[in-house]
């Protein structure tokens, strides 16, 4: 069985990357020194962007509550809506589980970085 999933053309990494770069500040993705600072900002409906390594490979995880707000920054981006995950996370502040997405963002995907604000 083959992938229908193919690499981005160099035109659209481009454009991915392009896009990538404007809509770090268009939509006020936040980074946080803290993990807990960014979950509390990610379950009162913030963007928050947090960067990992995978396998060796820079990555990141664009995280929020909102999802209106993620599915806005797919569609300036291009990401299409069938890539956003559904992950429900404990909100530390009360320890409840609460409804999560969130996209995993690399490549030409993978925002600059801009460190904690």
């Amino acid at each position: 069985m083959t992938s229908s999933i193919r690499p981005p053309t160099l035109e659209e990494a481009v454009r991915f990357a392009e896009r990538t770069r404007e809509a770090r500040h268009r939509f006020a993705l936040r980074e946080f020194a803290r993990r807990i600072d960014g979950m509390c900002h990610a379950m009162d409906g913030g963007l928050w962007l947090h960067f990992h390594v995978w396998y060796g490979r820079p990555l990141a995880h664009l995280v929020s509550a909102d999802r209106e707000r993620l599915l806005a920054y797919g569609a300036f981006v291009g990401i299409a809506e069938s890539r956003l995950q559904d992950k429900p996370l404990r909100d530390p502040r009360s320890r409840e589980r609460r409804p999560a997405w969130h996209w995993d963002l690399g490549g030409p995907l993978l925002p600059p970085r801009l460190g904690p604000q």
